[in-house]
């Protein structure tokens, strides 16, 4: 799979708590905090778990996902990623969910 994102991209974030669209759901690119002492990163998040979001990374070579630390509790989950600004506008749509 080909990464989404590449290092120095732009992107516009909206908060989870002040985004009107609801909560994301599976295939939405996130910032999440990853349990244990990590940065926050950009996932997309899969599914959801009892204990909270699955979330994976683009790029299976590299990085950290919930393959390595468990699911994402539903605190560690900050953001949605809805436009890359830079270096070429893109768009990133929430996923559908079913009846929606």
């Amino acid at each position: 799979m080909v990464p989404t994102l590449r290092d120095g991209d732009r992107l516009l974030v909206r908060s989870v708590a002040d985004d009107r669209r609801g909560a994301p759901g599976p295939g939405a690119l996130v910032i999440v905090r990853l349990p244990g002492d990590r940065p926050e990163a950009v996932k997309r998040l899969l599914r959801r778990e009892p204990d909270g979001w699955w979330v994976e990374r683009d790029n299976p070579a590299e990085g950290v996902d919930s393959w390595l630390v468990g699911a994402v509790p539903d605190d560690g989950l900050l953001g949605v990623v809805r436009a890359r600004i830079w270096p070429r506008p893109r768009l990133f749509p929430t996923a559908r969910r079913p009846g929606n």
